[in-house]
């Protein structure tokens, strides 16, 4: 009784081609020669699961399989049994061998499996790929403070074992990427190098943030200052600079200062500031008395 060629491939009758070449690379992978080179049944064992494919990953000699019209060998089963095509006795264009010395084998592309330079890896003498290859990226994730990002900074880390320098460029936002080029492993055989990929994770500051090109902040004003105005110092990502607030001024009132927000590619935006305004901490007289002496005023709509 012949073999049984889905048993060898651990799949069903009813499996997919699919199934079935993902099931091939999975054992051509474990008992492939060149990595069981201490283990003599693997060469035998990676031959049968090897002929077992290039019958059930061909659809139509799978089909003809499935009939009994020809064998687990590739041998026709009826009439002229034992004569494959072309005269060949051995199951016509079955034939499968393994070889690493250069002899003909399966038309089938062994670097599917193990990857372009899997006999270069080994050390095997057959059939080399040539072909460069770029080297893998580096990915790397990078805590920034607010200021050094929209400012643009400078900083050394880390990476692969060697200290690079990153220059962050001037309006970065959170979650931006920069790419080093040719920073990354090593190409192979000759390809270019790959790249070192830095995410930003741009930490939070106390008071500013970013709302598109504008930086944004809450402004805390006493109730005095709110009531008959004053002139402020306030901060800016480019230093202090001081601003009016007007009388009557109101909470959620915002004010503007043209061209302090955020300076990159897409332009520049400004900084702005919404008022809150601040009750007293602690009780007055004299401002209970003010303020019971201000007319009724209604300042709601319901």
């Amino acid at each position: 009784m012949g073999k049984d060629l889905y048993a060898i491939l651990g799949v069903s009758k009813n499996a997919s081609k699919t199934d079935i070449k993902s099931a091939y690379h999975k054992l051509a992978r474990k008992y492939h020669p060149d990595v069981n080179k201490d283990n003599p049944s693997a060469a035998e064992k990676f031959k049968e699961i090897s002929a077992a494919y290039d019958i059930l990953g061909d659809e139509s000699k799978r089909a003809k399989y499935d009939n009994n019209e020809i064998d687990s060998d590739g041998k026709p089963t009826g009439f002229g049994a034992g004569f494959g095509q072309n005269g060949n006795p051995f199951g016509g264009d079955n034939g499968f061998y393994y070889s690493t010395s250069g002899g003909q084998g399966a038309n089938f592309d062994f670097s599917s499996i193990f990857g372009d330079d899997i006999f270069s890896a080994f050390g095997g003498a057959g059939r080399r790929q040539t072909r460069s290859r770029k080297g893998e990226d580096i990915a790397y994730t990078m805590k920034v403070d607010f200021l050094s990002a929209v400012k643009g900074s400078e900083k050394q880390v880390k990476i692969g074992g060697r200290n690079i320098n990153v220059k962050i460029p001037a309006g970065t936002v959170d979650g931006q990427t920069l790419r080093l080029k040719g920073l990354g492993n090593p190409g192979h055989m000759g390809g270019e190098n790959g790249d070192v990929l830095i995410t930003l994770n741009v930490t939070k500051h106390p008071y500013f943030a970013l709302d598109g090109q504008n930086v944004v902040m809450d402004l805390p004003i006493s109730l005095k200052e709110a009531i008959l105005g004053a002139k402020i110092v306030v901060p800016t990502i480019d230093g202090s600079v001081a601003v009016k607030i007007p009388p009557y001024a109101r909470s959620g009132e915002k004010l503007r200062l043209k061209g302090k927000g955020l300076k990159n590619f897409k332009g520049t935006g400004d900084q702005i500031m919404t008022l809150k305004i601040i009750s007293p901490a602690q009780k007055s007289a004299e401002l209970d008395k003010a303020v019971s002496n201000l007319p009724d005023e209604n300042v709601r709509s319901f």
